[in-house]
């Protein structure tokens, strides 16, 4: 059962209760804007990663903005995004389970659904489950570019995964799918770019083999936020994957360009909002904003335009910040964190409070949309 939200639509900014997932709507929407714009002028397709906001209401915006659809990497993330009305869902992501399959196949009556396989009996599994459920299923051959994660060697042994599936009646072959996401993180362009043109090399020659074998790869899809214009300018890729540029959080932005300056492509339009619960001395304030609140699997979330203040040592439900007395907030203000990993601080939220003018004094909820793909793990 969801909480109940930190805010109300109408409410001021200084009304919010802490924590709470604040969005920034002006950024967020600049961001929606740049992504879509890019894509557009060098016409190559946009598949968002809902994986990132695990929200509808987000994806309806992107597709309004462009996208061909929605990317996710489990079946209840399809089913939550289906029902919210999007018509057009790639699990990126290989589906082991019959019943999972069955689920996936019975969205399939009221939507366009796509998954991935990497191996025979994948192709099996999902032809089968298509069968029984009279529709018919869209795949992708997924190959390890490099992030030695999930994926079939790329060459001829993908071509036969994708010739098993190109002899079903109940599968579509839809293409190659080629994510690096190790390379996401890379902190230098050479780095990432070393990195994408090997994936590069892997995904035309799968594709230029699946030729030779008469089967067409309408699609190669990858890309992520770190490395969406080294795919787009290798011209290998057709669709774009992108997930976390809506948000931006503390992670991506330790990225560098080719200048060695920080990556800026997209604004940070996701915070924590946290309150000062306690200052028992001038060099550490106690913010509300513990484990239960952000995710520090890559790193710490970082204090928004508080140069001087560190925030350390989070427990379930206390954060620190410590640093520069002066920097530090005193008892009952608040602080606005930049989470150091957008998609898992997301699933530790019910809501987002979507606040208009976030920076300046008329600050206002302009919304509070339900993370309605909270815990959907299966």
């Amino acid at each position: 059962m969801p909480s109940t939200p930190p805010a109300q639509p109408g409410q001021s900014f200084a009304e919010i209760d802490t924590p709470a997932l604040v969005l920034d709507l002006d950024a967020f929407e600049r961001n929606l804007v740049a992504m879509a714009a890019f894509s557009e002028a060098r016409g190559i397709r946009l598949r968002p990663h809902a994986k990132t906001h695990k929200s509808p209401e987000i994806a309806l915006r992107q597709i309004a903005h462009g996208a061909v659809g929605q990317c996710c990497q489990k079946v209840s993330e399809a089913e939550i995004l289906v029902a919210g009305g999007v018509g057009d869902v790639l699990v990126t992501n290989e589906i082991a389970s019959p019943a999972k399959l069955d689920r996936l196949a019975i969205l399939a009556r009221t939507a366009r659904i796509g998954l991935c396989v990497d191996h025979p009996d994948g192709v099996r599994d999902a032809a089968e489950a298509a069968a029984r459920h009279d529709v018919v299923l869209d795949v992708m051959v997924e190959i390890d570019v490099g992030g030695r994660r999930c994926g079939v060697a790329p060459g001829e042994a993908a071509v036969r995964v994708a010739e098993a599936v190109a002899r079903s009646n109940t599968l579509r072959f839809a293409g190659l799918q080629a994510y690096h996401g190790a390379a996401q993180h890379m902190r230098s362009i050479d780095e990432r770019s070393e990195a994408i043109e090997r994936a590069g090399l892997a995904a035309r020659n799968t594709a230029e083999r699946l030729a030779q074998a008469g089967l067409e790869c309408p699609i190669i899809s990858g890309a992520g936020t770190g490395t969406y214009e080294l795919e787009t300018q290798s011209g290998i890729w057709n669709e774009l994957q992108c997930g976390s540029y809506i948000f931006m959080d503390a992670d991506y932005a330790r990225n560098r360009q080719a200048d060695g300056s920080p990556f800026r492509s997209f604004e940070h339009a996701l915070f924590i909002l946290a309150g000062v619960m306690s200052k028992p001395v001038p060099d550490r304030a106690i913010l509300d904003a513990g484990h239960k609140s952000a995710a520090v699997d890559s790193g710490m979330p970082v204090p928004f335009q508080r140069e001087g203040a560190i925030y350390t040592k989070p427990s379930d439900e206390h954060g620190i910040l410590t640093g520069d007395p002066i920097a530090l907030p005193h008892r009952g203000d608040r602080v606005l964190l930049i989470p150091g990993h957008c998609d898992p601080t997301v699933n530790l939220h019910d809501w987002y409070v979507c606040v208009r003018g976030l920076h300046g004094p008329d600050a206002h909820v302009e919304a509070v949309w339900p993370v309605a793909a909270r815990g959907a793990v299966t």
